[in-house]
């Protein structure tokens, strides 16, 4: 990576709201775990091992970032979903099988659409709250 597109995406990290970085992290693990897919069906176990790796780092950040208390049942039946992904994908690693990682993926899909949704309703609102500037 060159020096320059290694700052531009950390100044980009750094700089975003929790909601960007939210919609990031799942990015980041739709990608991981499509290439991990991938990986399995070209039969290459060192770049499957790599990326379902890098998905696990990625479920285990959003697992951790839940609060219970504050999230109550949402966060719950979230922490169970990423439990679930952190199962699914270790039975894949150990299996070489794509059929948990499929599941794996769509449950992200669906979380990220959720996310985004949920994410350009909150700003809609917060944007109809604001006072109108003259």
């Amino acid at each position: 990576m060159s020096y320059g597109l290694g700052a531009y995406k950390k100044t980009s990290i750094h700089t975003a709201s929790k909601e960007q970085i939210l919609i990031m992290l799942y990015q980041a693990a739709i990608k991981n775990c499509k290439k991990a897919i991938e990986a399995i069906e070209a039969k290459d176990i060192a770049k499957k091992g790599e990326f379902i790796g890098k998905l696990q780092d990625i479920v285990i950040e959003l697992n951790n970032s839940l609060d219970l208390e504050v999230g109550g049942d949402v966060a719950t039946e979230l922490s169970s979903l990423y439990d679930y992904m952190l199962f699914a994908s270790t039975q894949a690693n150990i299996k070489i099988d794509k059929e948990p990682l499929i599941g794996c993926l769509n449950v992200l899909n669906t979380l990220y659409e959720g996310w985004t949704q949920a994410i350009k309703t909150l700003r809609k609102e917060a944007a109809e709250k604001a006072p109108q500037s003259k």
